[in-house]
């Protein structure tokens, strides 16, 4: 495999581009990155197709890239930036979803429980932050709790739905289909806590971690590649049969937005 080869002071430079040197020909690649004042990085605004885009690179070279440029700062994240492509389904909905990846990456959510007895206490015990019954869904009406992950008891669910208006457009609805209406509250609690989630901003565009620049890259691939299968997921489920994705950036916590060659 080629090597990379970066000059100190291509990566100092403090201007939105950076050039790099890949292989023994020299190629010579162009990548986006943020200005020296911390500037967003353009991943919304992409318009040409990832093999187009300047400095485009397979996912190998380009964590190649990231780890020299944060090579004193194993701790710095690496990420992944999806664009999808908004006008491909009929009905927009948010991106709201999760995985379980190669190798965890810690994330602290708030879990609410709707149930009442001895669920209720077994909620608690399991580890959820809010738990209650119809007092709980009065207070979630009125906007009283912010909360990551939902849960209710089929007993509670019909007092639940008048929440629908609320909690959908987030995508925090307890259904049956997603095993967010059960009485397996300690079971599903467990899987919810070692779950992943993936969001998606008002534009479309999920970020999210992948792993540390000190991680292996299988692992941080790894979990690159569960990430892009449940985009496949989500895509089937809105019905858009191709080009949902557009555009894939990878990136780190000082590095560039590098775009991947291929998606899916």
């Amino acid at each position: 495999m080629s090597s990379i080869l970066i000059t100190r002071a291509a990566l100092a430079a403090p201007s939105r581009t950076i050039a790099v040197s890949a292989g023994a020909i020299g190629t010579t690649y162009i990548l986006a990155t943020s200005n020296a004042t911390g500037g967003r990085r353009g991943y919304a605004s992409a318009k040409k197709a990832p093999n187009s885009l300047p400095g485009a690179m397979t996912f190998t070279d380009a964590l190649a890239v990231l780890k020299a440029k944060e090579v004193s700062k194993p701790n710095h994240l690496v990420e992944v930036h999806i664009q999808t492509n908004t006008k491909a389904e009929k009905h927009s909905q948010p991106i709201r979803t999760s995985v379980l990846l190669q190798k965890a990456i810690k994330q602290d959510s708030v879990i609410l429980v709707f149930a009442e007895g001895k669920l209720a206490e077994e909620a608690r015990a399991s580890g959820a932050q809010i738990v209650g019954g119809p007092e709980l869904v009065k207070e979630v009406e009125e906007g009283k709790h912010k909360f990551d992950k939902c849960i209710s008891t089929p007993g509670m669910y019909p007092s639940v739905t008048k929440l629908a208006r609320i909690l959908g457009p987030k995508g925090l609805m307890p259904t049956t289909k997603k095993g967010t209406v059960t009485e397996d509250i300690s079971g599903v609690i467990k899987a919810q806590t070692a779950a992943f989630d993936i969001r998606g901003d008002k534009n479309g565009v999920v970020h999210t971690i992948i792993g540390k620049v000190d991680w292996d890259q299988k692992d941080i691939e790894g979990n690159y590649q569960i990430i892009l299968e449940q985009m496949k997921v989500l895509a089937a489920e809105r019905f858009v049969k191709k080009d949902w994705v557009k555009n894939v950036y990878i990136s780190s916590t000082q590095g560039p937005g590098i775009p991947l060659i291929s998606n899916p």
